[in-house]
């Protein structure tokens, strides 16, 4: 008997843009003889399923359930697929917790903190071998003078929205003078913003999953661009970035890599699969930490697709292996 799954995108923020796109790809390699799939749009206004003749079915709320020719349609887990709030910051896990339905993410109290950047590094700051750059969390109830910021922290800085994703609001600063714009734009994009050195380095990005075998670690993608940084143009513009699956790493730091991302997943009690950007720096080798995604892009050129292939596996079983644990977390 097939399960019934809802996969849900849209989104409270600018990154709904990329969950549907995330969306499009994950419904398209989701195994139809093992899962019924139904496409959930959640927005501030309405939360929906539209059929195949573009009518819009609104969800119960009550149940998650939608209905469909007089027929109540329920579901047996959700595949969260929406980037930003209130798919990646702990909100609707919570709203599936309290229904008792699973789901193939992280927890609601895991969502919620590594959404959060900086309480993310306080966490991982233990982690054997895992260095972090130094930085500056602002509030926008009491922000710093650049002066103040410039007093703690050396050019060049990274200015980024704390609970932000996909690189929105974020901006690479190498004078005083780009300061003040450079925290505008990220205030714009969050009421907490994190000021970070810079770490000339190789910059890779890691999936990890916990699968029937346990915690994976999927094969590394190195990120090279032409641009100032891995921005969102270089992320969603096919062609902007060389990326190179997997990443070239010596034996030494391939190992290194796969203890310290296991040791983060399981420190941050992360389910499903999640990414982690990193740096190796330059000249050191050292192993700099720049983030977690709970929520990992799917599109056709995100880096979790081409890792999954080139460690062999085929999306369609990699969907289903998700799902599947999501299944059994409730048994």
């Amino acid at each position: 008997m097939k399960n019934t799954i809802a996969l849900v995108t849209g989104g409270f923020t600018g990154e709904s843009y990329v969950s549907f796109k995330s969306a499009e790809v994950i419904e398209k390699n989701i195994d139809r003889d093992k899962f019924d799939v139904y496409t959930i749009v959640v927005t501030r206004e309405s939360w929906y399923y539209v059929d195949e003749n573009a009518v819009k079915h609104p969800v119960d709320k009550n149940d998650f359930s939608i209905v469909l020719d007089d027929s109540v349609i329920r579901f047996d887990a959700v595949f969260i697929g929406l980037h930003g709030s209130p798919g990646e910051d702990g909100k609707l896990q919570g709203y599936f917790d309290m229904l008792g339905m699973p789901y193939t993410t992280c927890d609601a109290l895991t969502s919620a903190i590594t959404m959060n950047k900086g309480y993310t590094k306080a966490i991982v700051q233990g982690v054997k071998d895992l260095h972090i750059a130094r930085s500056l969390q602002l509030f926008s109830h009491s922000p710093l003078s650049s002066e103040e910021i410039l007093a703690h922290l050396n050019l060049p800085l990274f200015i980024k929205p704390n609970n932000g994703g996909s690189s929105i609001g974020m901006t690479k600063v190498k004078t005083a003078e780009e300061l003040p714009g450079a925290l505008e734009r990220a205030f714009n994009e969050d009421t907490q913003v994190l000021v970070e050195e810079f770490i000339s380095g190789r910059e890779f990005s890691i999936g990890v999953y916990k699968g029937k075998e346990g915690v994976q670690v999927l094969p590394a993608t190195e990120v090279v661009t032409t641009r100032e940084f891995f921005d969102f143009e270089a992320k969603y513009t096919p062609g902007a970035t060389e990326e190179i699956t997997p990443g070239r790493m010596t034996e030494e730091e391939l190992e290194r890599v796969e203890a310290i991302i296991k040791a983060v997943y399981n420190k941050l009690n992360c389910r499903g699969v999640i990414r982690v950007d990193y740096f190796l720096e330059e000249g050191t080798g050292k192993f700099f930490f720049i983030e977690v995604n709970t929520v990992p892009g799917q599109t056709e050129t995100s880096f979790i697709p081409q890792q999954v292939r080139a460690a062999g596996k085929t999306i369609k079983d990699f969907y289903s292996e998700l799902i599947e644990m999501s299944l059994d977390s409730l048994k």
